[in-house]
């Protein structure tokens, strides 16, 4: 037998998934580490964490399928993006807590950057927005707020990465400083188009630019773990960011088929082939994945607060105990009810792009109890995406795809927020036999790196229909609810 590791390293857990060449998860191990909140808008991880738990669950996952680390061809790894990891280059020692992508703490080096007139420039090469969801204002941060390290990357003795590219660096013992092309595109630093790192952006913050990875295809020489983290030396063969792996779990290959991923935020991507399309209505232009050389973009609209508004639930409320509690409490909600959750947390992602706002609560009675919040909170997950598919439909007049939604990510399993979802965006909404399909993702462009696994035409026939979710509200109460929760996103802006 032969086997291919996929490495999912998330934003509140890190998880390994052994695969073998009919793309069948074989086992499964994953373990969460602590957020660390210093203030209010500031979000961290201990590297070290990120570390132990992807190597713990590599290791897990080994034993667990009583596999020989032999039978494993290659590691794929995909990641949580955006998120940012300075360490000295000698030790391997990080010089700070990781920067996670939900942290807003950069909100008014952003502010600056656009009132000094450098917006259309970032958008222009990176195809990104000026916000802090972005790397490029967490690296300058660092550079700028622990002791001594300005100094020490000019003397070219940090390294910078996003988790990927910690990741490679950890399992070769330090001898590979690389990311990929999706993962590049995300830190406000790549020029998406010229294919390299910005010289012009590098020097506006004051980034050496020895700091940065070298950047490779999705499916690419990546080196060689060590032989004594898993028995044996296994070649790193396949690298994406997380929404980017999951675009190719989803096999949306063609322009115009279009994916969201349900996690701890969603995120939607367009496949818009080789042409990187600019939004008119602040999504964002991106790198959908790279082969042999050549880019293919996409439009990504990013919601922060998905399934996390459920884990506000269950630990911010303390309402619920474990996530699957919800659905059964939003099925006894009381239908009279109008309650709207806008959950902006972190601020509001596209097409908003708002870091300041923070969330709120509508429509609540003396009758407004757990089930009516459970409701709302599964609603504001769909209502986002609408507002993301309608910026989509605006950008993209092509009707490829025929306006069907693939769905994954865990709240996808949710049947009742699933049909709530079908229902407000009023189209058919296509979930996979395979919900890990960013683990598949990553999974097949290492094994298909290797040749043990097949190419995009024969991995793109595989993919399987688990349910339709059709739509079955009527266009009048369609719209009534979803102009409800756009009176409720701009009370919450102006609040």
């Amino acid at each position: 037998m032969t086997y291919v590791l996929a490495i999912d390293q998330g934003t509140t857990s890190s998880r390994a998934i052994l695969f073998d060449t009919a793309l069948n998860p074989v086992a499964t191990a994953q373990e969460e580490f602590p957020q660390i909140f210093p203030q209010s808008g500031w979000v961290e991880h201990d590297p070290a964490d990120l570390w132990a738990t992807t190597a713990g669950t590599c290791r897990a996952v080994i034993e667990r399928a009583s596999v020989d680390p032999s039978e494993i061809v290659s590691i794929g790894i995909t990641n949580q993006r955006e998120t940012t990891v300075v360490w000295n280059k000698a030790t391997g020692k990080p010089i700070h807590n990781a920067i996670v992508w939900q942290d807003r703490r950069t909100a008014d080096q952003c502010r600056t950057l656009r009132d000094a007139g450098h917006s259309d420039m970032f958008t222009d090469r990176t195809g990104l927005l000026l916000d802090p969801y972005f790397s490029a204002t967490k690296l300058k941060w660092l550079l700028d707020n622990v002791e001594g390290a300005r100094d020490a990357a000019r003397r070219g003795e940090l390294l910078f990465g996003t988790v990927d590219t910690f990741l490679i660096w950890k399992l070769t013992g330090g001898k590979v400083h690389a990311t990929d092309a999706t993962n590049a595109a995300r830190t406000m630093l790549y020029d998406i188009r010229k294919g390299r790192w910005s010289q012009t952006i590098c020097d506006l913050f004051d980034i050496p630019m020895d700091m940065l990875p070298e950047v490779k295809d999705s499916a690419a020489d990546f080196g060689m773990c060590r032989s004594d983290l898993f028995g044996r030396s296994i070649p790193i063969r396949g690298v994406a960011g997380d929404q980017q792996a999951a675009t190719l779990g989803q096999a949306c290959f063609e322009p115009g088929m279009l994916k969201s991923t349900y996690g701890t935020g969603c995120f939607a991507l367009l496949n818009t082939g080789d042409t990187p399309v600019r939004s008119n209505n602040r999504l964002l232009t991106t790198i959908a994945y790279q082969l042999d050389g050549k880019p293919t973009y996409a439009l990504e609209g990013s919601i922060f607060v998905a399934g996390a508004v459920v884990q506000w639930l269950r630990d911010g409320l303390k309402m619920i105990r474990e996530a699957s509690e919800t659905q059964p409490l939003a099925e006894r909600a009381d239908p009279s009810q109008s309650v709207v959750l806008v959950p902006a947390f972190t601020g509001l992602g596209a097409p908003y792009w708002n870091p300041d706002c923070r969330g709120a609560i509508f429509g609540l009675t003396r009758n407004s109890g757990p089930e009516d919040l459970a409701r709302a909170a599964l609603e504001s997950v769909g209502y986002q995406t609408r507002d993301l598919l309608e910026a989509m439909r605006s950008d993209w007049t092509s009707d490829t795809g025929a306006g069907v939604l693939r769905v994954d990510g865990g709240m996808s399993a949710s049947d009742w927020a699933m049909q709530f979802l079908a229902d407000i965006i009023g189209a058919p909404v296509d979930r996979p036999k395979v919900l890990e399909t960013t683990a598949v993702g990553v999974a097949w462009l290492a094994g298909m790196k290797m040749g043990a696994l097949p190419d995009q035409a024969e991995f793109s026939q595989s993919w399987a229909l688990d349910e339709r979710f059709s739509p079955r509200m009527d266009e009048a109460t369609r719209n009534d609810k979803y102009a409800a929760w756009q009176r409720a996103v701009q009370s919450t802006m102006a609040f």
